[in-house]
């Protein structure tokens, strides 16, 4: 990027330095842009009036039910502009939005809805038939189809309403503990666009969007990676490409018949691009930023994309708590040739700070391992009705405890070793081996079960079952696969099972999965891949 360029962008996203709800953003870029596109999917498409106008009439028809300011709506269905038409809507009104996963197992969706307490559900497209399940949850005062939710987006009256202040909730996912049940990170305003302010001192070319780009929203909107980068195109003035979910050729055709110039993937997602049989017919000409997370990506991958895509490569590292990205690889520490920086998870972005705690609260010094700590304006307002599980996660200084294990080098460079939470990333999806053995108890044949993760090529991590049986009784693998796929999301179900005698456990009687994940892990240089 030239200097001129550098500097014609600059002065363009300064326009918005001021701005942290999503009320004065969507006025803004309606005033701007009446007529640019803000969202184009396969159910709507929305210039910038269109989505400002639209997502009044959301805002003034919950409001006209009932609903009030801090009260949650529900979202359960696959991506689509529907929902960020209602998200949004919400949002402005101080209405807090939970899209819920939609390859969950009904009970799962059902206690994130009633965990929620959530006064509306609004169901996408081919979602309908749970109208008769889900709609009926107590609590519940309407319950909508995506075509009933599309027809408030187009005909509810408008009223006036007070927007929600910078610090009001507005979204609330759900992220997997090891307690077995989820728990709802309440996000504000300010948690979504704060950090742009203080990435505007001094901004890198990668972060600056010009007027002919577009963002892709591919990853699930239950994830911080999926409704993350709906906010993003909306906090950029951007179209936004929503695809119903991830699929090469839809990808593809974004890319080369849509306008997508970046787009967020995770390494495992990548790869299946790769492996697909058009991907070497598509024009990649307009693609320019690759953002990645959930893991680092394998160099042998790395050049591979690079050769395909010619795109920018930027690695993402954060949490739902943080809102998503805390630190970033830039393209210049990517290499073909590899170095010692792809091996970490970058340095923290303008205005996040990260450190690295012992486990008695020592602040670790540069190169010594600890659990790493951030804090930004970024870091959830907490999780919802759980103080205890709040105060274990974010102390009253206001930092997060990532549960990850790493170190700081001397450039402030940011290294994972492992988890300490044993969660399992798999394909990008969170699985927490608690929620797994919750679903495996009860089996008939089996006493006691440990849930790790093991290496895999394809998905970073495989789930893997170890199971002691009962006495006299034999552990059929496929049979314990299928009682827990009757349980639990696909992604969560254990690709393999392992039949143990006992499992290790220290004097208090924790398990110590360390040592059953340690035979799979041997030679890796650490135990997450």
């Amino acid at each position: 990027m030239d200097q001129a360029t550098y500097d014609r962008l600059r002065a363009q996203v300064q326009r918005t330095r001021d701005l942290f709800t999503f009320d004065e953003f969507i006025r803004f870029w309606a005033a701007d842009r009446p007529d640019g596109l803000a969202l184009d999917g396969d159910d709507l498409s929305l210039t910038y009036a269109g989505l400002e106008d639209a997502s009044a009439r959301a805002a003034s028809a919950l409001l006209a039910l009932g609903v009030q300011k801090g009260d949650r709506v529900a979202w359960f269905g696959k991506n689509a502009v529907t929902y960020f038409a209602l998200f949004f809507g919400a949002a402005r009104a101080g209405i807090v939005m939970v899209p819920v996963g939609w390859r969950l197992a009904e009970p799962e969706a059902a206690f994130i809805i009633d965990n929620a307490e959530a006064k509306v559900l609004f169901l996408g497209d081919g979602f309908e038939g749970a109208a008769a399940t889900l709609g009926k949850r107590p609590g519940l005062i309407a319950c909508y189809t995506a075509g009933q939710a599309r027809d408030l987006l187009a005909r509810a009256p408008r009223k006036e309403f007070a927007a929600s202040g910078a610090d009001d909730a507005v979204l609330q996912l759900y992220t997997s503990g090891t307690t077995g049940n989820p728990k709802g990170a309440v996000l504000s305003n300010r948690n979504l666009f704060g950090l742009r302010k203080a990435a505007l001192v001094d901004p890198h070319p990668y972060t600056l969007l010009d007027d002919d780009e577009a963002i892709l929203v591919a990853m699930p909107i239950a994830h911080i990676g999926g409704t993350g980068l709906g906010v993003m195109a909306l906090a950029a003035g951007l179209p936004g490409i929503v695809l119903a979910e991830f699929e090469p050729t839809r990808v593809f055709d974004a890319v080369e018949n849509r306008g997508v110039t970046r787009f967020f993937i995770v390494p495992a997602a990548l790869q299946l691009l790769l492996n697909h049989p058009d991907c070497a017919r598509t024009d990649f000409s307009r693609l320019r930023y690759i953002l990645y997370g959930a893991s680092p990506i394998p160099l042998e991958l790395l050049r591979q994309c690079i050769a395909m895509f010619g795109a920018e490569f930027i690695q993402a590292y954060g949490m739902t708590e943080t809102t998503g990205t805390v630190c970033t690889l830039p393209p210049e520490d990517h290499s073909v040739e590899g170095n010692q920086r792809m091996r970490s998870a970058g340095k923290p972005l303008p205005g996040v700070e990260v450190i690295i705690r012992a486990p008695d609260g020592r602040i670790m010094p540069t190169g010594e391992i600890g659990e790493i700590c951030t804090r930004s304006s970024n870091n959830m307002l907490g999780y919802w009705k759980l103080p205890e599980a709040t105060a274990g996660t974010m102390d009253a200084d206001g930092w997060i405890a990532t549960g990850d294990v790493g170190y700081l080098d001397e450039d402030g460079y940011v290294f994972i070793y492992d988890r300490a939470k044993d969660m399992i990333i798999t394909g990008g999806e969170n699985v927490y081996p608690a929620e797994v053995e919750s679903g495996i108890y009860g089996h008939p044949d089996v006493l006691e079960v440990a849930v790790i993760g093991i290496p895999d090529e394809r998905w970073g991590e495989a789930v893997k079952a170890v199971c002691v049986p009962r006495p006299g009784c034999t552990i059929d693998s496929e049979s314990v696969i299928g009682w827990a796929r009757e349980r639990l999301a696909g992604f969560k179900v254990p690709k393999s099972v392992d039949t143990i005698a006992a499992l290790p456990r220290n004097p208090s009687g924790k398990i110590l999965r360390r040592e059953l994940r340690a035979p799979y892990w041997a030679g890796y240089e650490r135990q997450v891949n």
